[in-house]
Order: structure tokens, then C-alpha cells, then sequence
């Protein structure tokens, strides 16, 4: 049993020392490591993050800009219903016209304040009249 342990004990150490040395001179694994992995989970979240309160800012910068700015449609309804008005009027047609209901009531607290002049240069400006034409609304209002 001796001479059995003698040989046997050369050739383990000799076998643990080739495993060793493998294991040592083997290239490691190039994947990621956890704490990578992780890092790059939180990059990818963040970023995320970030395009979603871009899109929620530019959502409510969108809201905020259709509520108080009017759109292109009602800019040129507005001005269709100011030409219409003017037309109505150079026809000798002032009582039929529609102005903006707003400019409307404008200009019927101007007539009333005694502000007529004002009134009616603010009427020419809004609707392009002539001088007369303008006198002839403002005198009707």
C-alpha cells in the first residue's frame, strides 16, 4: 500500500499543478459583469425617462399653444368675416354686415364713450374702408 501512495502522490500533484496552470493561463469571459449589466439597465431606463417628459413637455406646450393662440383656420375665418363686412359695407349695405363680435361691441363703447373718430379709425383699419363709407357705419351704430 506504501509503494501504491508513492507513485499515486507524484502524478496527483502533477495533475493539480497542469489544472492550476490552465485554469490561470484560460482567457477570461468577455461578458459583462453584473455590475455592468446593471449600469447599462439604468442608462437605458434613464433615457427612457427622459424622452417621456420631453413628450409630456411638448404635449402640454402643444395644449397650452391650441387654447390661447387661434389656429390658422380661425385667423382666416376671422379675416373672411372682416372682408365680407367691408364688401357689405362699400355696397351701401352697412346694416346687413357682420364684423367680429368682439370689434362689434368695440366699437359701440367707443360711439357711446363719445369716441367716434377713434371708433372709426379703428373700423377702417379693421375692415379697410374709405372715409365715408366708415363715418356712414359708425353714424348707423
Amino acid at each position: 500500500m506504501g509503494d501504491i501512495l508513492i507513485l499515486a502522490l507524484p502524478l496527483v500533484i502533477l495533475i493539480v499543478v497542469v489544472w492550476g496552470l490552465s485554469t490561470a493561463l484560460k482567457p477570461r469571459d468577455p461578458g459583462m459583469s453584473d455590475a455592468e449589466r446593471y449600469q447599462q439597465v439604468l442608462a437605458a431606463k434613464s433615457a427612457e425617462h427622459d424622452r417621456a417628459q420631453v413628450r409630456a413637455a411638448m404635449e402640454a406646450h402643444a395644449r397650452i399653444a391650441a387654447s390661447t393662440r387661434p389656429s390658422q383656420n380661425t385667423a382666416s375665418a376671422t379675416e373672411q368675416q372682416q372682408s365680407a363686412a367691408a364688401r357689405s359695407i362699400h355696397q351701401g349695405n352697412p346694416g346687413a354686415a357682420q364684423l367680429n363680435p368682439q370689434l362689434l361691441m368695440q366699437l359701440q363703447g367707443m360711439v357711446r364713450g363719445g369716441q367716434k373718430i377713434q371708433a372709426i379709425k379703428l373700423l377702417r383699419q379693421a375692415t379697410h374702408l374709405d372715409l365715408a363709407n366708415a363715418k356712414k357705419y359708425i353714424d348707423r351704430l
